[in-house]
């Protein structure tokens, strides 16, 4: 109780203009000054001028900050859009999806089971799984996958390869022919219909 009559009496009204347009400007007490617009629209100014807030009529909120933060809430949308002055753009969904759009145009996106995806502005992706998986695409298309047991995965339009932590490298070729060294220098090659035509100790 003694906490809400202290807020009331630092809320008390110093003097208010009712504007011609609807518009009705207040000074409060404490130096903020609030501003409500005719169709409910309300901005509040900090008593240092280093902060504003204006609450739209549709639930929306934009704060900017005294480090120039652009802070908006999208009330529809449950989504948050802050803007950094250096350029960095962070959007936080309600399903905890993070995004991080940076000036050089880089995206980061942070999904909800932690995998992280980049997106550079050259067209190289790069994604990072919570099992410690990652796997990077070229412009180009060509894939590679480094597993966390140590293999490794080349897709291309030419071939697929799998290279086993023993040294051991499997290729199918496009064409549907398989090559498989072994890491003790064996070579097997099998023909399109997976009739061995070289195996080599």
């Amino acid at each position: 109780v003694l906490h809400q009559e202290r807020r009331k009496s630092e809320e008390e009204v110093q003097q208010r203009i009712e504007h011609r347009d609807g518009k009705v400007e207040e000074l409060l007490t404490d130096g903020r000054r609030i501003i409500t617009f005719r169709n409910g629209t309300k901005k509040e100014i900090s008593a240092d001028k280093r902060m504003t807030t204006i609450s739209f009529f549709n639930g929306d909120v934009k704060k900017i900050m005294p480090d120039h933060r652009v802070i908006y809430y999208y009330a529809d949308a449950q989504t948050t859009h802050t803007a950094y002055a250096d350029g960095l753009e962070v959007l936080q969904f309600p399903n905890n999806q993070i995004e991080k759009h940076y000036p050089d145009g880089t995206q980061e996106i942070v999904f909800p089971d932690h995998t992280v995806k980049c997106l550079y502005s050259d067209g190289f992706k790069e994604t990072f799984f919570p099992d410690g998986t990652i796997v990077k695409v070229k412009k180009n298309g060509d894939k590679t996958v480094v597993f966390s047991n140590g293999q490794k995965e080349v897709h291309t339009a030419q071939f697929k390869r799998r290279e086993y932590p023993d040294g051991t490298v499997k290729t199918v070729y496009s064409n549907g022919r398989q090559e498989t060294k072994y890491s003790t220098g064996r070579v097997r090659i099998k023909d399109e219909e997976g009739n061995i035509i070289l195996d080599k100790k």
